[in-house]
């Protein structure tokens, strides 16, 4: 097992961008979208645990590369069955963010989870994927898209 070595890449501008959906009861939606959850604002909290699992994803997923960000950005919109947890990343490094913005998504949709088990404990957190990234020696990738790399 070994970190792989990115020393010799250039540093270039890298995006990724990944999503998560939350899928909860529609009393469960209506009580976040109203401030109504005791522990406070849902959206406010899981906005910040994203941003802050971005910037510490080295810490949990062990082979990750400590970089830069220079930017976070975590939105969650309401969908017909729940929320959805959408985060853009972005650097200027020798490695890519893709892990950055996957750990964020994953952290958004938990704490979400977290403040409304209470009234929810039947929330499922479902679709962490990879929507987007640029950058680097492979280019850029859509998912979904027409002569996107798989």
């Amino acid at each position: 097992m070994k970190m792989v070595d990115v020393g010799g890449k250039k540093k270039t501008e890298r995006v990724a961008v990944a999503t998560s959906r939350l899928r909860m009861l529609p009393a469960t939606l209506a009580r976040i979208q109203q401030g109504k959850v005791e522990k406070g604002d849902v959206l406010a909290a899981a906005r910040l645990a994203g941003i802050m699992a971005a910037k510490r994803t080295p810490d949990v997923v062990p082979l990750c590369h400590p970089i830069a960000l220079s930017g976070v950005e975590v939105t969650l919109e309401p969908f017909e069955a729940g929320l959805e947890v959408r985060v853009q990343v972005r650097t200027v490094d020798r490695t890519g963010v893709e892990m950055e913005a996957l750990t964020a998504a994953c952290a958004a949709a938990l704490t979400v989870y977290d403040m409304c088990k209470s009234v929810d404990r039947g929330m499922v957190i479902e679709q962490v994927q990879l929507e987007h990234k640029s950058g680097g020696r492979s280019g850029t990738w859509n998912r979904g898209r027409k002569g996107s790399k798989r």
